[in-house]
């Protein structure tokens, strides 16, 4: 029998894995396509990431997203069309499919991201490649949090697209301390697979203009526009998934994010899983 000290202490940590769960869990590979009755708070091209692009700053003419059937994902090519960049979008379904060819600029591509050529063949002709890509196990044990997302990291390699940003979570890596344990054990599987990418980017891939961006627990709740990154290894919190979708698309052009592992929480939103509210420093784009 659990005592009330006991219960109170659970319920934070519950909240954080829900969270998590649900953040790996929209995925490509795995989920229908995201549409959301609310008001589009994504930033437009006004935003620093278009405006060093017209600048003839690391600009890209055409980004490869996986995962961008819903959440993060679909924000992502969401942002990307609003600023005015081509899209092409690897889905497994055909509503998604639909749903994402409405955008301008946005070709969206049927296909698996555990089929290696399926994602090459996609990622052809693009300059940039972001994933988003995670989800629950295969019948057979495969993850697509680490396959896809290592299909997607060597087709990179194979295309010469040097520029690349892969999404994973807190609790990855060096990570590992920040979540409350009871969370991190619970959720150390598919941690364990994301972890697997990122050491694939960062080991094998020394050459390419790689990022890692690690968020935290995710809401589908509008932008705050108070998410931060930062290279505090312990920060941990909450963030919404259109804040953390124009994050990655300000760090895929910003200057300073080469080969640079962020976390990404938003510092305004009350977070059971920091419940003792440490501040973390923000890593403040180029």
């Amino acid at each position: 029998v659990m005592s009330s000290n006991t219960i109170v202490t659970m319920v934070p940590c519950l909240f954080f894995i829900m969270c998590i769960m649900a953040m790996s869990s929209m995925g490509a590979a795995f989920t229908p396509p995201f549409v959301s009755s609310r008001p589009n708070t994504l930033k437009k091209a006004s935003s620093r990431s278009a405006l060093n692009m017209m600048a003839g700053g690391r600009g890209f003419q055409k980004v490869f997203v996986a995962g961008a059937s819903r959440g993060v994902g679909h924000a992502i090519v969401q942002r990307l069309s609003n600023d005015g960049i081509e899209v092409v979008a690897l889905v497994r379904s055909k509503d998604a499919s639909e749903e994402l060819s409405k955008f301008n600029g946005v070709t969206a591509v049927m296909g698996d991201a555990f089929d290696y050529k399926t994602v090459e063949n996609a990622m052809d002709g693009c300059d940039a490649a972001i994933t988003t890509l995670g989800g629950a196990p295969e019948d057979d044990g495969k993850r697509i949090d680490y396959d896809g997302n290592s299909n997607v990291i060597e087709a990179a390699g194979i295309l010469g697209v040097s520029r690349v940003i892969l999404v994973t979570s807190i609790g990855c890596g060096d990570s590992k301390d920040a979540p409350p344990p009871p969370v991190y054990e619970t959720l150390k599987d598919v941690l364990a697979a994301k972890e697997r990418a990122e050491n694939v980017l960062i080991k094998y891939y020394t050459q390419m203009d790689w990022t890692i961006i690690r968020p935290g627990g995710l809401k589908s709740e509008p932008a705050t526009g108070k998410a931060i990154l930062s290279q505090d290894k312990m920060a941990i919190g909450t963030i919404h998934r259109e804040d953390l979708a124009n994050l990655v698309v300000e760090a895929l052009s910003s200057a300073n994010t080469k080969r640079k592992i962020l976390s990404a929480i938003d510092p305004s939103i009350e977070s059971a899983a920091n419940a003792e509210g440490r501040v973390v420093e923000e890593y403040v784009l180029a």
